[in-house]
């Protein structure tokens, strides 16, 4: 080896970390049962190896009531179908002009704790609406963020075997009404808001790319876009 290319042992960097790529997979609007079901199998069928996943989806209208959710917070859901499902957290509407976004993450890799995830996840919404001049907070003992006292991101998660599904819901530009027919999240006269009626943008598009890149910052990892999973229709 030639001297002058030679590098002494004492000056070789230290191997640089991999950062870990996340596939972003856009499902576009599609019913919450069959993407609430592939979440379910895709974390049943991970393995250590398995890359991480961030799906954005619209869903048809749905309330949806989490493990501990009580009927009596849906106080009149009309033609609005009520699913109860396996996250966290009580009552809350789905509906089209709303980012869903599930974060299906090996919390064990990314060696990140369940509270510490639920901030990175409020994080990323709150820093969001700050590329609008929005500003956003979280509210003690009741997860999510608010603007103003209304909320405009609601969070409920479920993790399995340390690897997270379900996420979180971004009211971008929607029908607030379906709201009126519940207790949001289980609080009587909670007020919803949405970013088209703060001076925020009226599609979603505008929105995913800004939302995804600050999960990816947040949790440190790189993102590839991927093919929408194969989900059976409804």
């Amino acid at each position: 080896m030639d001297a002058v290319t030679a590098c002494p042992a004492s000056v070789v960097p230290e191997p640089v970390p991999a950062v870990p790529v996340a596939q972003v997979r856009d499902l576009g609007r599609r019913p919450y049962e069959p993407v609430w079901r592939a979440m379910q199998a895709f974390t049943d069928s991970r393995g250590d190896a398995t890359p991480d996943e961030l799906w954005l989806v619209e869903h048809d209208p749905v309330f949806t009531l989490g493990q501990a959710g009580k009927d009596e917070h849906v106080l009149f859901p009309g033609e609005i179908p009520v699913l109860h499902v396996d996250r966290g957290g009580q009552v809350t509407y789905h509906g089209p002009g709303q980012i869903v976004l599930y974060p299906l993450l090996d919390l064990r890799r990314l060696k990140i704790g369940v509270k510490e995830y639920v901030c990175r996840i409020e994080q990323a919404m709150i820093d969001t609406l700050a590329e609008w001049n929005i500003h956003a907070e979280r509210r003690e003992g009741a997860p999510g963020v608010y603007v103003n006292g209304a909320k405009i991101g609601a969070l409920g998660i479920r993790v399995r075997h340390g690897c997270t599904f379900h996420g979180l819901a971004f009211n971008i530009a929607m029908d607030l009404e379906p709201f009126q027919r519940i207790n949001p999240c289980g609080y009587q006269g909670l007020q919803v808001t949405s970013m088209l009626d703060l001076g925020g943008p009226s599609g979603l598009d505008a929105v995913k790319p800004v939302l995804v890149s600050h999960i990816a910052r947040l949790f440190g990892m790189a993102v590839e876009q991927a093919p929408a999973p194969p989900i059976p229709a409804a």
